[in-house]
């Protein structure tokens, strides 16, 4: 396995799973595919842009010429593209289908086409819906109760079907809340933290006690490197930080951190059909190797420090961007 194509490689994770690779396997060459829209920038693959192992095309994972072109020279792929934003499933759902299920059968065609290796699928834990009490295992029942959960859980069947059909060698990783730099400022921790150095109100969905499983965003990238090179075929892997926290908790540590008064803090109303609790059981990916960084207190907090220190990238999105700007303004004008 020498040649990957990461597709959704300009944004958050895919950026990180990129820069991870580069530095891990430095005889791989990583092929970056990505169209770039509102959450794909480019500035994210800044440092890694010269490196002779590293190719970025600009294209769309549902765009089957550009898609096959790369594959007949590649020997995986791992597909981080996908709409991921609940908040903008809720207000567009079709493009998450388009993006996250076509997109998706695009890659597995392609895959099955050249046969490749292995096809990894990039997935979340909210495909699971909400769970009141224990953790998520792997063979529990998908129940899915968002647009992008369900688009991301439709793209786990087709997964799963091309694996069964065809024989294809896939693997699904389901990951928990991942945070750490280059994260666009819509998404709960860079939005909050952002907000906060201005001393802007952080807009906390109902009463805040929504539990979720936090993750550093390197240790997600190692989960997702091991279940690439060590997972068997049409397994799925949970991938988490074992950090379960409330929401409104997370939000207390930022304040310290920034060290901000709590009358930041402003309760909204809370979004349609929003899972209460996550919880995710690790134990299959510790069997393969996977060892999380549980110091989310220590991470958080060198998270807040790259917000702080790296201005400029989040400040030209929030304060430059319009579409940002639209978004935000349309969706929380109905939250008050």
């Amino acid at each position: 396995m020498q040649t990957l194509i990461i597709t959704g490689a300009a944004g958050f994770i895919g950026s990180n799973f990129v820069r991870y690779m580069l530095v891990r396997y430095p005889a791989y060459r990583l092929i970056a595919l990505d169209s770039l829209t509102y959450a794909g920038n480019l500035a994210n693959l800044a440092d890694v842009w010269k490196n002779p192992n590293f190719t970025f095309i600009k294209g769309d994972i549902c765009d089957e010429s550009i898609v096959n072109n790369l594959a007949q020279n590649a020997d995986a792929i791992v597909n981080f593209a996908a709409e991921t934003h609940v908040d903008r499933s809720i207000a567009t759902p079709g493009q998450f289908i388009q993006t996250d299920v076509n997109g998706t059968y695009v890659l597995l065609e392609a895959a099955r086409k050249h046969e490749l290796e292995r096809i990894l699928h990039v997935s979340t834990d909210e495909v699971y819906g909400t769970i009141d009490e224990g953790s998520f295992k792997e063979g529990d029942a998908l129940e899915p109760n968002s647009p992008y959960s369900a688009s991301k859980a439709s793209a786990e069947m087709m997964v799963r079907a091309y694996h069964q059909t065809y024989g294809l060698p896939t693997i699904v990783t389901r990951g928990s809340n991942t945070f750490g730099p280059n994260q666009y400022p819509e998404k709960m921790l860079p939005l909050f933290i952002t907000n906060l150095i201005d001393d802007i109100p952080v807009p906390v969905y109902g009463d805040g006690h929504q539990m979720r499983d936090w993750m550093y965003v390197t240790d997600h990238c190692q989960g997702i490197d091991l279940a690439l090179h060590h997972g068997v075929p049409g397994e799925a892997y949970n991938v988490g930080g074992d950090n379960d926290r409330k929401n409104i908790d997370v939000v207390h540590l930022l304040l310290e951190y920034l060290n901000k008064p709590e009358t930041l803090i402003h309760h909204v109303k809370d979004r349609p059909g929003h899972d209460r609790r996550y919880s995710l059981d690790v134990t299959k990916s510790r069997k393969i190797g996977y060892t999380p960084d549980t110091d989310f207190e220590s991470r958080l907090r060198d998270t807040v420090q790259w917000y702080v220190g790296h201005q400029e990238w989040w400040r030209t999105i929030k304060e430059k961007d319009q579409e940002y700007q639209s978004f935000m303004k349309k969706w929380y004008a109905d939250r008050q």
